[in-house]
């Protein structure tokens, strides 16, 4: 056991790191888990456009490195491990790590959310064979190939649109002809002469042969009635899951797993708080996941100064 910190932060990308900073400019002294893949879903995406003050854009993984050297600065401690599960029935609260017991008046919980995956048969043995959730990462690997993007929301049509860079085509892929996306994301890729969309199909089963993916079996949604088509990638962006297991059950989540706020950014547990994709179902954006982020850590001094110092 070691001393009681003020604050644990659970998580790190944009909400963790902008709670760090506030924590840590309030001389609450916060340690962070970042987890091992520190910097949440940003450090997957290559050019962030969308953020206020970087006019030219900004990579993903830079505007991270930025963000926690600026947190890090004002007394944030981050370690990259990865926490292992959490005892909130009595305080101060108790967080596992690798095995040690980290302990703490306050947490605030920034894990966020991972790519969901349709787990179509053939999908397990093709995943990093030609199947991915994430365009940035592996679409170089396509250059002059046929992918498909399955999806129906921004992260779909701007995958799609990204992906042309190096494919010959894009096939965008979506069960319904009405699509999530917004108008301008939409459009571009829509307007695309590399990409074609085809509505009211999804995927029944992956085929692939000694090299890898090969292709598909498109079934109709609206008839039942199947095609084949022949592609080498496949993308698949239908959205997210919140990373909310380690908690175990002890904070009140929605049916999909994302926490719910009872007060403020506060969670069902008092003194447990939360902020950015692990809460949003709505905006998921880097800015508004800062802002929560900032909310966290201001709703943490101020119930720090009530109820514990």
């Amino acid at each position: 056991m070691s001393e009681v910190r003020n604050v644990i932060i659970i998580g790190s990308g944009p909400a963790g790191y902008t709670a760090g900073l506030y924590a840590g400019r309030a001389m609450l002294n916060p340690l962070m888990f970042a987890g091992y893949m520190s910097g949440g879903q940003l450090m997957l995406t290559s050019d962030i456009e969308n953020f206020p003050g970087y006019p030219e854009g900004i990579a993903g993984p830079e505007m991270m490195m930025q963000l926690r050297e600026q947190a890090e600065r004002f007394g944030l401690e981050v370690e990259d491990k990865n926490v292992d599960e959490v005892d909130l029935s009595e305080r101060p609260y108790k967080v596992v790590v690798e095995g040690e017991t980290f302990l703490a008046h306050s947490i605030i919980v920034c894990t966020g959310a991972e790519s969901m995956w349709l787990n179509a048969p053939g999908e397990a043995e093709q995943k990093g064979r030609g199947i991915s959730t994430c365009a940035t990462c592996d679409g170089a690997f396509f250059r002059d190939e046929h992918v498909l993007v399955i999806g129906g929301g921004d992260s779909a049509c701007e995958e799609a649109t990204f992906l042309t860079r190096f494919a010959s085509k894009v096939t965008l892929i979506h069960r319904r002809d009405v699509f999530k996306a917004s108008t301008i994301m939409y459009e571009r890729a829509a307007n695309n002469p590399k990409i074609e969309i085809r509505t009211f199909r999804q995927i029944k089963e992956w085929l692939s042969d000694d090299k890898g993916l090969s292709g598909a079996v498109l079934e109709n949604t609206q008839d039942g009635s199947t095609e084949t088509i022949e592609a080498t990638g496949a993308f698949i962006a239908i959205g997210h899951t919140p990373i909310t297991d380690f908690l175990g059950g002890q904070v009140e989540t929605d049916e999909n797993g994302y926490i719910v706020h009872k007060e403020h950014t506060m969670t069902s547990v008092p003194g447990v708080f939360a902020a950015g994709d692990v809460v949003d179902t709505r905006y998921k954006q880097a800015i508004t996941a800062a802002g929560m982020g900032c909310s966290a850590a201001m709703d943490v001094e101020k119930w720090l100064e009530e109820h514990v110092h």
